[in-house]
């Protein structure tokens, strides 16, 4: 008996994979003529053109919007990231449109966005590494503190830093996180927590008359580290002040100070900076360390709030050790993410 061969067609006979090409060609044919007939093809989305450059000279000149107007600058790049979205939707009315102008003008924000934060979206994460960090804001209203230090620990972090520790709450941390770490300090409002020794425990002042700050070294076995553990002051928007953060860029430039003065050249800073990476006014810390996500992690790394995360306000940063991947932490009862990476202590090899 011959064997019945079955076989997938349309309508008219022709395969459906073999006619979604020319129907696309068809498609984009129909809409170059409709558009190759149209005399104001160039000059209509004049006003659609105009926002897409103001656009792209926007994000590719944050640094030189002034912070003299309620910290514009600041906030500005706080959320600049998400400034992209703006793209496909000037793309969009470009269509819409029919505006050549408009369509040539929004490949300027696209290429300034691609260039500043492509390198984001791809993966950089690697297998290697000798030391596993991790720092979390828990929230002074955290409902579930013990459950909070499980879940942490369970991240295999090998040292922890926890930031807005309030003295009640210091008790029921230290009894949770016994098993998993050896040794802890804590600090006014921030606590460090460490499989390896810590000496040279102190707290740090970043000018706020109380400790947010502390620094110890963790002798770990790739080798000696200085840790930092900060909680920079929040900032606020209003509407009357815009975005107030004077005492948050005063205490960055302090902590900055400090970790500038460290002699051990191993250096890891953990904490809640109240600040993104692209905020000038953290560059007294970020000038001269490395973020783990942006060196070694996988997609932005968002933080706060831990509901829907917007920004990157955690942050792990490095110099002299090498970050090897970095990664948000499932949520917890706090309205931050914790935060963690790997990183290479012993860069010798």
């Amino acid at each position: 008996m011959a064997q019945q061969a079955y076989v997938t067609e349309t309508d008219d006979g022709g395969s459906g994979d073999e006619r979604q090409g020319p129907r696309l060609r068809r498609l984009t044919d129909r809409l170059i003529a409709d558009w190759r007939g149209d005399r104001r093809v160039w000059r209509r989305g004049i006003v659609v053109a105009a926002f897409a450059v103001l656009l792209a000279l926007v994000m590719g000149l944050h640094s030189r919007i002034p912070n003299r107007f309620g910290n514009l600058g600041s906030l500005t790049e706080t959320f600049l990231p998400w400034l992209g979205i703006f793209v496909p939707v000037l793309l969009l009315l470009a269509l819409v449109r029919k505006s050549a102008t408009a369509l040539i003008a929004v490949v300027l924000p696209a290429i300034v966005w691609l260039n500043l934060f492509g390198g984001l979206l791809t993966d950089k994460t690697a297998a290697g590494g000798d030391l596993t960090v991790a720092t979390h804001n828990v929230n002074a209203d955290n409902a579930d503190p013990s459950g909070t230090a499980r879940d942490v620990a369970a991240s295999g972090a090998d040292v922890l830093a926890l930031e807005e520790l309030t003295a009640s709450a210091v008790p029921v941390y230290e009894k949770a996180l016994a098993s998993t770490y050896k040794y802890h300090s804590v600090q006014g409002t921030v606590g460090l927590w460490s499989k390896y020794p810590l000496t040279g425990v102190e707290p740090v002042d970043i000018k706020l008359g109380w400790t947010r700050a502390m620094r110890a070294t963790v002798t770990a076995p790739a080798g000696q580290v200085a840790v930092y553990v900060a909680h920079l002051p929040s900032v606020r928007v209003k509407m009357e002040a815009g975005f107030t953060a004077r005492q948050r860029d005063k205490s960055a430039d302090a902590l900055g100070e400090a970790i500038a003065e460290e002699p051990l050249k191993k250096v890891v800073l953990l904490g809640d900076l109240n600040g993104t990476m692209n905020d000038r006014a953290l560059n007294a810390v970020t000038a001269q360390m490395r973020s783990t996500q942006g060196a070694a992690g996988s997609g932005f790394g968002f933080s706060w709030p831990a509901s829907f995360p917007l920004a990157r306000i955690d942050q792990i940063l490095v110099k002299g050790v090498e970050p090897e991947t970095s990664w948000t932490l499932p949520e917890t009862g706090s309205d931050h993410l914790p935060v963690a990476a790997r990183v290479k202590v012993d860069t010798s090899s």
